[in-house]
């Protein structure tokens, strides 16, 4: 028989396929996008994703195959949506549960007034460093593996665009929040540089990205959801096949 558009009658990945899969907490994006190009092997194709969650980091990647992966860089130019939550009255040196608590402070003199107010400081067109534990490349190199071989790293300043940054929930040390910001924001430095501007601390225990342009989670597969879905797609093809051969 066939065709690559007859065993994925739903997708033509070959031709192009945007797919919307919520990243699992701990896996890199790197492991959903090998995942998806394992799940459609024999096919030989092209598989990226279009815009890194950190592995402690949950929701939207949008991956991409075939000749889609040609506008990745457009689609990871998109505004973010983020929910999430901070935790106040401590840091962390990865900004979030990446590492132990290295400093506390005491938050009781600290209103939900000045929380809810901290948060015009940070929208709008703002200026941060990125996390030292982070993927960005410096000389070619990630900062975070020189950061865990406790090496000094160079910061980079990164100018961003935060249109909403809205406090959701204060529970404290719990603080929930909704952001939407522009490409290349890290929402770690931000809630890190929230607790400095309150003469406090803060790190981020919870991230999820909910929007990526007009893509939404809600419509988005599970990696195993979609795994299986290819692998149930094969299986039909190979009894069709097997029955036109009777």
């Amino acid at each position: 028989m066939s065709t690559e558009n007859s065993k994925f009658k739903d997708f033509n990945f070959a031709e192009g396929e945007l797919l919307l899969i919520n990243k699992p907490y701990k896996w890199t994006s790197f492991d959903v996008v090998g995942k998806i190009r394992n799940s459609l092997k024999p096919l030989k194709l092209k598989v990226g994703h279009a815009g890194t969650l950190d592995p402690l980091a949950t929701g939207l990647l949008i991956v991409c195959t075939g000749k889609l992966t040609k506008q990745i860089d457009t689609f990871q130019a998109e505004e973010k949506e983020y929910t999430g939550t901070m935790i106040l009255g401590a840091t962390t040196p990865s900004f979030d549960l990446e590492t132990e608590i290295d400093t506390t402070f005491d938050i009781s003199k600290i209103t939900h007034e000045q929380i809810y107010e901290n948060t015009t400081q940070f929208t709008g067109d703002i200026e941060q460093y990125p996390p030292a534990h982070s993927a960005v490349k410096v000389n070619g190199e990630r900062l975070y593996v020189k950061a865990r071989l406790g090496e000094e790293v160079e910061l980079r300043k990164r100018f961003v665009t935060v249109p909403e940054f809205e406090i959701t929930r204060i529970e404290l040390p719990e603080i929930d929040f909704r952001i939407v910001c522009s490409k290349g924001t890290y929402v770690r430095s931000l809630i890190s540089d929230f607790g400095k501007t309150l003469n406090n601390g803060a790190y981020l225990s919870k991230l999820i990205r909910t929007r990526s342009g007009n893509f939404l989670l809600s419509n988005a597969f599970d990696v195993l959801e979609f795994v299986n879905h290819v692998r149930s797609k094969k299986e039909e093809t190979k009894l069709i096949e097997h029955n036109e051969q009777d």
